[in-house]
């Protein structure tokens, strides 16, 4: 027979301790309902170290008073017992209760030390196999407590989608995840040595062109022009620039033409010369522009494809193409560049590290507030952001629980020996205790009923 646990007794100085959270989750937009996951029985609250120590002592005191109680009542049943017979009844019950109670004494105080001092083999359990509870304990937790079927039920249990989507979705929270955001990518960008980003800059974009075939990307870039005649516009474009070339340089171009014609040759028709080149050109560009199937527009076209087939197919345009694209990446100007863009990035960075609350971080927390929102209104995506979770953390966890193991086989190792044994006892609390009450009570009932079924059979 055990008698029952009385309640926890509550400390006034203790507040109750709220079950964590991954993350703070404030009000936000409604999600998409779905069925609401079982709640289980919330647990009494863990108390802090020192009411359950006092607890502990006092439950201690108990199970030794009562004891005590045996072993006077049994001394004064002894001596009473030749004048009263009745009182064998009380004599036995004390008796049993005397060794049931010293026995269970002996078994609970053998698990964290010596009883009485005494090195009695096979006692101060815990002190002595120390280690071997740490491996135990580490292995134990390792295969039943990070298996990937527990944490994957428990990951998928604390819904973590709901929790990031309204985490996401408020406002307050999203502009707060913007700015350490940013102020952790620009503390990244300074803290990063200067010559070697630049080298690593310059060496990649490098590489990276040096690796792609310069004739036939343009040849190829030049095809897609040339798919619906955007071509032809080069053509317009070359013809209006001679025609406004003319218009705009007459006097140079007079001049040029008094300079080359013979000294015998009038000036009269030095300019009737510049005013039919002029009116020549000014009809070939309308002629061209007019007509679609223009001879001079047929020819361009004929040369600019066989240009774009020579890019692609000869070996010779090829070579003369990766020649001029290995001196233009040998050029002073691609290094400058590379210092550049390495320069604006720290100026970027500088604007994120003084003033926390910089104006150009809204688009951010706004880009982050739209992710919230579109998970709230999309119960799939939610739904494949929690699977992702709980695949990625439980196998994370699980792929790492050895190490969890050897941590506790270890921290265990490292306690003192009797540290260990009052940490482990102060743990178990004031159930062992109740041990010692019930071995005390049992006891006397089971040395009365012998007593008794004594007396029937004499």
């Amino acid at each position: 027979m055990r008698l029952p646990s009385p309640p926890c007794r509550e400390s006034p100085a203790t507040p109750e301790r709220s079950r964590p959270d991954s993350m703070t989750t404030p009000p936000a937009p409604p999600v998409a309902p779905t069925a609401p996951a079982p709640r289980p029985a919330s647990a009494p609250p863990i108390r802090d170290e020192a009411t359950r120590r006092a607890e502990l002592a006092a439950m201690k005191r108990m199970a030794t008073g009562l004891l005590g109680v045996a072993f006077l009542v049994l001394v004064v049943a002894r001596m009473l017992e030749p004048a009263h017979p009745w009182l064998g009844f009380v004599r036995a019950t004390a008796e049993a209760s005397l060794v049931g109670g010293l026995a269970d004494w002996f078994a609970v105080t053998a698990l964290f030390r010596h009883p009485l001092g005494i090195p009695i083999p096979h006692t101060a359990i815990i002190q002595t196999q120390k280690e071997r509870i740490g491996r135990v304990l580490g292995s134990f937790v390792q295969n039943h407590f990070l298996s990937h079927d527990v944490l994957a039920a428990r990951i998928t249990s604390m819904r973590l989608s709901e929790r990031v989507t309204r985490w996401l979705s408020d406002p307050e929270e999203s502009a707060r995840l913007a700015r350490h955001l940013a102020a952790g990518v620009a503390q990244a960008v300074q803290a990063m040595p200067e010559a070697e980003i630049r080298t690593l800059i310059r060496d990649t974009a490098v590489s990276r062109l040096q690796a792609v075939p310069l004739a036939p990307m343009v040849g190829n870039l030049l095809s897609v022009v040339a798919a619906d005649d955007r071509h032809q516009v080069l053509l317009d474009e070359a013809l209006k620039l001679m025609r406004d070339s003319l218009e705009q340089n007459r006097d140079e171009l007079r001049r040029k033409i008094h300079e080359e014609s013979p000294w015998w040759v009038p000036g009269a028709v030095d300019h009737a010369f510049q005013r039919k080149l002029e009116a020549a050109t000014q009809r070939l560009v309308d002629e061209v522009q007019a007509n679609p199937q223009h001879p001079l527009r047929l020819r361009f076209d004929a040369k600019f494809r066989d240009f774009i087939d020579r890019l692609r197919n000869s070996p010779e345009i090829a070579a003369r193409a990766e020649t001029l694209k290995g001196n233009l990446l040998d050029h002073p100007a691609v290094e400058e560049f590379a210092s550049t863009l390495w320069n604006r990035a720290r100026s970027a960075a500088e604007q994120f590290t003084g003033d926390a609350d910089q104006p150009t971080l809204a688009p951010l927390a706004r880009g982050i507030n739209a992710v919230g929102s579109s998970l709230a209104a999309d119960a799939g995506r939610r739904a494949e952001l929690d699977e992702f979770l709980t695949t990625f953390l439980a196998s994370l966890l699980e792929r790492h629980r050895q190490e969890v193991g050897d941590l506790i086989a270890d921290t265990v190792r490292q306690w003192d020996p009797e540290a260990a044994a009052q940490r482990l006892e102060l743990a178990v609390g004031r159930d062992l205790q109740f041990i010692r009450l019930n071995g005390t009570l049992v006891g006397g009932l089971a040395g009365l009923i012998i007593y008794s079924v004594s007396l029937l059979f004499k």
